[in-house]
């Protein structure tokens, strides 16, 4: 829904536009980036209030306020993140806002996706509350897989169709978030049909998490009424997206993926509209050392897009995917978000306007941001200490022998492999080159206890890492080969009230505190951006990395049990195939 601009600012603009009155603001001796067009002109740009009143020729009007001179600079639209989980930054939503800002981003449609699983609806409010006033647009979905795969996990609370009401009966909520349980659409299950139907007859977008889905499962999945996907595994896969009449939201946080999409849409004779970016996740090193959008779209460039056209699909063709025609176009009668440009091939942002006030200029905020009046939710960490016995690999079917037992390997894309162990007293021994992963559950709504699997292809971990921050339920989740360790990482997240710590030889090393809703820090942006660094690094001396998937990022999303595959949640080892919960033993020897 479109914001209401008052009529007298309207009048004020048209008498403004014709040079009866003066501009609050007139921009002269620009440089127009035409998105529609692509054409770059030479014009002046006047502003009334929040509104771009006119785009004229050089020195048409002198009348205003305030005149800057951009002195044949750039001007273009803001950028629109098209999908973005700002709670990868472990910021809060002001000090999200002004790290973006400064990089030329305006508005994003936000998923509080994680928040939604901790909270419930009271995530998605947080989000919209704590938003408020701030000179970033924060377009809010209502988050719709909540668990993301009902039956293989627990989350801290369950969205079916009244709480998807509830939410898009919210003005500031524009839509369905990505709904991740592909299997649920494929399969019509009530409980998803029942959420569609609501997102439906809402009249308001549904998102898309297609990842794999080809031929006639993706012709399914868009029949139930969604319309974009993120998920992009090649350049094939989003040309048929694209052809299948799907919005294509290229994501920066998949970077080794974007030179085959590149070139697979250099070979189209268009680009089409219904090409997007978002960045979808950013951690808050990358955030504030290398940028959010404005990183995605230089990226693009270096890959093989037209400067053009990465501008037209990271601002007007989210836009149209938004239904907000009165953002990303340089032109009358939109709303003044505006980015100056020294370039058009580094994207250097000298400033920034929102809703026709300079906000930003030379990479920081003109104004410092406070945070609103809304309460931090806190305490979310809802368990008791745990001992090295917790991450025990039991296997009650044996007593003493040897076995085998199911492991998961792999990371980011994961199959089934089958291990032999020894069992003594019912507990399996992890062999030497192996590692561990457990799952407990943190949000006082499972009495499962620790789920604990063997992961091959991890190497043998020469310490521990725990979190409380693992897509998509976000229970607490440790890594590690000595259950000792893996105790003292996990008891440390505990004691912090939710965070991320990695521990070697029984002492922590790095530590990072997440006390609201054990996703986000309270602490200013550079501090969070130098904690996480620090952080990535300490668990890189517990983790041999190896791109693209073993990595820092994979620790938090090795339990997406709506992806194919097996994973270990809160509730033991499932298949996201088969949607089943398996127990590790497999057969004695």
């Amino acid at each position: 829904m479109n914001e209401l601009v008052s009529i007298d600012t309207r009048q004020r603009a048209i008498h403004a536009a014709q040079g009866r009155a003066p501009f609050d603001l007139l921009l002269c001796n620009a440089r127009v980036v035409d998105v529609a067009t692509l054409e770059v002109r030479e014009a002046d740009v006047g502003l009334v209030g929040e509104l771009i009143a006119s785009v004229h020729p050089r020195g048409r009007f002198a009348q205003a306020i305030r005149t800057i001179d951009l002195h044949g600079q750039y001007l273009a639209p803001g950028l629109i993140d098209g999908h973005v989980h700002f709670e990868s930054s472990h910021m809060l939503p002001h000090h999200y806002a002004s790290v973006v800002v400064p990089q030329g981003t305006t508005t994003i449609f936000c998923d509080p996706h994680e928040l939604a699983n901790v909270l419930g609806i009271e995530g998605v409010r947080y989000a919209v509350a704590a938003s408020r006033g701030l000179p970033l647009r924060f377009i809010v979905q209502a988050s719709s897989c909540v668990p993301a795969a009902p039956g293989l996990e627990l989350s801290g609370a369950d969205f079916q169709q009244g709480e998807i009401d509830a939410l898009l009966a919210m003005p500031e909520v524009a839509g369905l978030a990505e709904v991740m349980d592909m299997r649920a659409v494929l399969e019509a299950s009530p409980r998803m049909m029942g959420i569609l139907s609501a997102a439906l007859a809402s009249g308001k977008l549904i998102e898309g998490h297609a990842r794999g889905l080809s031929a006639e499962r993706l012709q399914a999945y868009l029949a139930a009424g969604i319309s974009a996907d993120h998920e992009i595994t090649s350049g094939a896969d989003a040309l048929e997206k694209l052809r299948a009449g799907m919005t294509v939201e290229l994501r920066g946080s998949h970077d080794y993926l974007l030179p085959d999409v590149v070139a697979a849409i250099r070979t189209l004779p268009v680009v089409p509209t219904s090409l997007t970016v978002c960045t979808d996740d950013v951690f808050p090193d990358q955030l504030v050392d290398k940028g959010g959008m404005i990183d995605v779209v230089r990226r693009l460039v270096r890959y093989g897009l037209d400067p053009l056209q990465a501008l037209r699909c990271a601002t007007i063709n989210n836009a149209y995917r938004l239904k907000r025609d009165d953002l990303g176009w340089v032109a009358a009668g939109r709303r003044a978000d505006l980015i100056v440009l020294r370039d058009l091939v580094d994207f250097q942002v000298s400033q920034v306007f929102a809703n026709g006030v300079e906000v930003a200029a030379g990479g920081r905020l003109l104004q410092a941001l406070e945070a609103g009046e809304t309460a931090l939710p806190t305490r979310s960490m809802k368990l008791g200490r745990l001992s090295a016995a917790d991450f025990a690999l039991k296997v009650p079917e044996l007593r003493q022998g040897r076995a085998v037992v199911r492991a998961i390997k792999g990371a980011r894309f994961t199959e089934w492999v089958e291990i032999e162990v020894e069992v003594s007293d019912s507990v399996a021994s992890v062999p030497d080159h192996l590692s561990r992963m457990t799952v407990i559950h943190r949000h006082g709504r499972s009495e499962a206890g620790p789920q604990t699997a063997i992961i091959d292809g991890w190497g043998r971990l020469a310490g521990a890492y725990a979190t409380s921050y693992a897509h998509d339920s976000h229970n607490l989740v440790v890594y590690g080969a000595d259950p000792q360790d893996m105790a003292v990482a996990a008891n440390a997240v505990i004691d912090l009230g939710g965070g991320s710590v990695v521990v070697r030889q029984g002492q922590v090393i790095a530590s990072i505190a997440y006390p609201v809703a054990g996703l986000l820090s309270s602490d200013e942006p550079q501090a969070v951006a130098r904690a996480h660094q620090a952080l990535v690094d300490a668990a890189g001396s517990v983790v041999e990395w190896q791109g693209p998937y073993r990595t820092f990022k994979a620790l938090s999303g090795q339990c997406l049990a709506c992806n194919a595959g097996p994973h270990l949640t809160d509730l033991g080892l499932t298949d996201g195939t088969t949607r089943e919960v398996l127990r590790p033993f497999v057969r004695a020897l």
